[in-house]
């Protein structure tokens, strides 16, 4: 076995130099001269040439040359002079180790002039050089490296889009490297602001998932550059921003030289602490008044609720053909959650290989900002030999090391499993119900036993299933719910969808957005029941899929036989001696319809290798769907004739700072007969307990209709309100502020009414409600104050909390 293994990495080792003859790897290290202490992040450049890299925090770097030949070779450092090697090899070569002198340190002179900072002029002349690269640069292409590295006290687990991180360890508890992740991207930009990163390679520790790792250099990297730059949801001034002389305070701290380049070395923080910003060290260059080096910090008031201890954003730049392009990107997390969950991110990148004011491929700027490359997992080793990275440091090495080893060790059920889980995981795709979700409690059903089965991504990520089983104690039947989609596609764009029911259905469910453990334990203890329920039996087949890509199409069939339900127990913790509400009965029909519907998108969207997911980078955005469920007699079958019009939108816009709107529209046209149980409810709230885009004044399945429109809108102000007023001591408390106004309208057809088992109550001109909510940042619900503005009857104001968990 041994000789196997040692002819077979022979191979491997004759195979790599047969595919990379040419190619030079130089290691090296960079260090003080006099102390001999490493130079984190120190600049490794050729001469007259666009290649380059970056030291890594221990100064180590690693250089890859595409052939054999004379290079001369610059590493600089600011606060030192530069060296340069000249080399002329056809080998590799493992110790090329610069030391650097470090060059003068000039304290500032102290000199009174009342109303004078000389740092402003620097800074004012800084921003105009800004805005002359901003108009030189026309369009770029640029390699990158990006290093992510996960710290935790406990191991980690990951999904496809998520990482879990266990809660436990104290303050003294050390972090350790629990996840690593690595990519090699190209990424194009054009004025004004057109973005498009495609990841080339990508490889990760065993315990994270490939579609996690898609933090490239493109327009997820930060640029000191720009105006502002998106931390934390807030929009930030940079130091050079347009408006920075009138937000930062400046301060000349000391001026070193970079050879013989002097630079001014400025501190920075917001002029008012409340203002969200950042704090620390601005480097800019004398005489040319180039931004080349950013240290800085997040302060207080951009770190809402104070659950990052650090955030640090470090970032070089250096000259390509006259204009100061980033050569690196260092990002440095801390974060304690309420004492319970202490985790750290950084994010290493070097940028390389720029090539400036080419002409761009013309259909390289499209919908997808960033794209993974089908074959982006599949590099080998011999792919990572060829590419300029960050060499590991000896703590990462041994990190790949136990992760791996970890990955390997079979399956533990009792490992993946919680109490406080509704799933627990038998393998990574196939998952059982948990303990929390095994049983549950309705005035129908009495006491019930739950059991699912739940499959995910199996067949490369491309089927999904589940099959949900339960029995009613107090009924004495059987429910089944079935369920499987399968995704087609290169981006899994399309998707084939069956559901097979037989199952107990909340009455106007869509309208009712409460937990069933929620709903359970209110049944149990106060005996006051909000849900109403029927019976339902049938099945469902839809095809769903992305005709262009802001339009998304599907079409579909449905069968449902609806019978009501009756009340079968009275049992209750407490009240034993009051009885349940009856339930409503329903019109009992069987329903067949042809449903057609689309969804139309315009935010970008990421390819991550297997799924497009949308997103709006934090920016506003628009969307809209409509759908179209069409019954008949005759043609299908079904007890009822109608056709259902249904049209929503979604607008979320940025308007001032942090501060948001959500607007929310649904509008509903029925021509034709509906079923009661088929109505659109308002989706209304029981007492104090409260739902976002929900009327606040208004009970469950009070209102109801077949012609409807709802209009919902809430202007989230964040805390910005308050620091606008500058309201002392309140203006730094995170108070959250949001307004809320709801309109609906609600009508019926005379040949719905007719059918109805019930009088329903409607809307036939328009009803307002209005409030607001108050919030903490690092709190997770609001409470909320609402007013009806007409209908006024006996319940005309509420207060309640939004806990969404709920």
């Amino acid at each position: 076995m041994i000789k196997i293994v040692f002819a077979a990495q022979f191979i491997l080792t004759i195979f790599s130099i047969l595919i990379f003859p040419q190619q030079i790897i130089i290691n090296g290290k960079v260090t003080d001269k006099a102390t001999a202490q490493p130079l984190s992040f120190a600049n490794i450049r050729i001469s007259e040439t666009f290649i380059g890299t970056a030291a890594n925090i221990d100064g180590e770097f690693e250089l890859k040359l595409a052939k054999k030949g004379s290079y001369k070779i610059i590493a600089s450092h600011i606060g030192y002079y530069s060296d340069t090697l000249i080399i002329n090899t056809d080998l590799q070569i493992n110790k090329l180790d610069f030391k650097l002198k470090q060059t003068e340190v000039i304290l500032p002179e102290i000199i009174v002039n009342p109303g004078v900072n000389p740092a402003l002029e620097i800074i004012r002349k800084a921003i105009g050089r800004k805005k002359i690269i901003k108009s030189l640069l026309k369009t770029s292409e640029v390699e990158a490296y990006t290093k992510g590295i996960i710290r935790t006290t406990e191991d980690i687990t990951s999904s496809d889009n998520s990482i879990g991180v266990g809660i436990g360890g104290n303050d003294t508890t050390d972090l350790v490297i629990s996840g690593i992740l690595e990519n090699h991207s190209i990424n194009y930009f054009e004025q004004p602001d057109n973005y498009k990163s495609i990841v080339l390679a990508r490889t990760q520790s065993a315990n994270i998932p490939p579609s996690i790792n898609i933090l490239t250099g493109g327009r997820l990297i930060q640029n000191f550059y720009e105006n502002d730059l998106n931390f934390l949801g807030k929009d930030l001034p940079s130091p050079i921003s347009d408006n920075a002389l009138d937000y930062y305070y400046y301060r000349i701290e000391s001026t070193s030289y970079k050879n013989a380049l002097k630079v001014y070395n400025i501190f920075l923080e917001p002029n008012l602490p409340s203002d969200p910003g950042f704090i620390g060290h601005i480097f800019i260059a004398d005489s040319t008044y180039d931004l080349i080096k950013a240290d800085l910090f997040l302060n207080r008031a951009a770190n809402t609720g104070g659950v990052f201890d650090t955030v640090n954003i470090f970032q070089q730049f250096d000259e390509f053909s006259g204009i100061q392009l980033p050569i690196d990107y260092r990002l440095f997390v801390k974060a304690n959650l309420l004492g319970l969950v202490r985790i750290g991110f950084e994010l290493n990148t070097i940028l390389f290989n720029y090539k400036i004011n080419q002409q761009l491929p013309d259909d390289i700027f499209n919908k997808a900002i960033l794209t993974v490359l089908p074959d982006a997992d599949d590099k080998d080793s011999s792919y990572w030999i060829s590419t300029p990275t960050i060499p590991n440091t000896p703590e990462e090495q041994a990190a790949y090391a136990r992760i791996d080893s970890l990955e390997k060790v079979p399956w533990n059920f009792w490992e993946n499993f919680s109490l406080l889980s509704t799933q627990v995981n038998l393998n990574k795709n196939i998952s059982v119900s948990a303990p929390l979700s095994l049983y549950h409690f309705s005035r129908v059903e009495g006491h019930s036993l739950d059991f699912g089965i739940f499959a995910n991504d199996l067949l490369n990520k491309r089927l999904n299933s589940f099959l949900k089983l339960s029995y009613g104690f107090s009924d004495e039947k059987f429910k089944q719910d079935f369920f499987a989609g399968y995704l087609l596609g290169d981006y899994r764009t399309w998707e084939i969808k069956l559901n097979i029911f037989n199952k107990l259905k909340v009455l106007f469910e869509d309208s009712d957005n409460y937990g069933e453990l929620f709903s359970t334990l209110v049944t149990l203890i106060s005996k006051d029941e909000f849900r109403d329920y029927y019976y339902s039996k049938g099945f469902a087949f839809e095809v769903e899929g992305e005709l262009f890509p802001v339009l998304m199409v599907r079409t579909g069939f449905s069968n449902k036989t609806n019978r009501s339900a009756l009340v079968n127990t009275n049992f209750s913790f407490f009240n034993r001696n009051k009885d349940y509400r009856s339930n409503p009965i329903i019109f009992p029909s069987t329903i067949n319809t042809v449903n057609f519907g689309f969804d139309i998108d315009f935010r970008d969207y990421i390819e991550d290798g297997y799924f497009r997911r949308r997103t709006s980078l934090g920016r506003s955005f628009v969307l809209f769907s409509g759908d179209i469920h069409y019954s008949d007699k005759n043609k299908l079958g079904s007890d009822l004739n109608f056709k259902i019009y249904e049209l929503k939108s979604r607008v979320f816009i940025r308007t001032f700072k942090s501060a948001s709107l959500n607007l929310s529209i649904y509008t509903r046209y029925t021509d034709g007969t509906t079923a009661y149980q088929d109505l659109y409810s308002l989706p209304g709230n029981i007492d104090a307990v409260f739902n976002s885009e929900t009327f606040r004044t208004l009970n469950l399945n009070e209102i109801a209709g077949d012609k409807i429109f709802t209009l919902n809108l809430t202007h989230n102000f964040s805390d910005e309100l308050f620091r606008l007023l500058n309201i002392p001591v309140i203006k730094n408390w995170e108070i959250m502020l949001s307004l809320i106004f709801n309109m609906a309208v609600s009508e019926l057809n005379e040949s719905s009414k007719l059918i109805s088992p019930y009088s329903i109550r409607t809307f036939n001109h328009p009803f307002y409600e209005l409030g607001f909510g108050i919030g903490q940042g690092i709190i997770p619900f609001n409470i909320e104050f609402m007013w009806k503005l007409n209908y006024l009857d006996g319940n005309n104001f509420r207060v309640g909390l939004n806990m969404p968990m709920l």
